[in-house]
């Protein structure tokens, strides 16, 4: 699995698509976006192991910022941060884009490894 992580618009699908020479349709049928708003409809573990089942996991960074002053917020960005971590230990690849520029964090086979 792959996993892409970075700040919200920061040009994650489209990189990744670019690094592995695929269409947005493509990634559809592969992958899935956005999981960070999933943590509070579904059980971190659960919802990690489902997602470890797809090529491509993208997850927009959530923590870093101004810590919401509302409870179910600051749940929901711990709730991401867990989620978030347990992709990029199981993933064998982890991506960070920012402003579409990608950089590899993890390469278990060093097929993405960027110059």
């Amino acid at each position: 699995m792959i996993f892409v992580t970075g700040p919200m618009f920061s040009g994650k699908e489209k990189c990744i698509c670019d690094m592995l020479g695929i269409t947005h349709e493509e990634f559809l049928k592969r992958g899935v976006r956005d999981v960070e708003t999933m943590v509070f409809d579904h059980d971190i573990d659960v919802l990690a192991e489902n997602l470890c089942q797809k090529d491509i996991v993208i997850a927009s960074e959530i923590g870093a910022g101004v810590i919401p002053m509302d409870a179910d917020q600051t749940r929901q960005r711990e709730q991401a941060g867990r989620l978030a971590q347990i992709l990029a230990e199981r993933a064998d690849v982890v991506v960070r884009v920012v402003c579409g520029i990608p950089q590899v964090l993890k390469d278990k086979d060093s097929s993405l490894r960027s110059e």
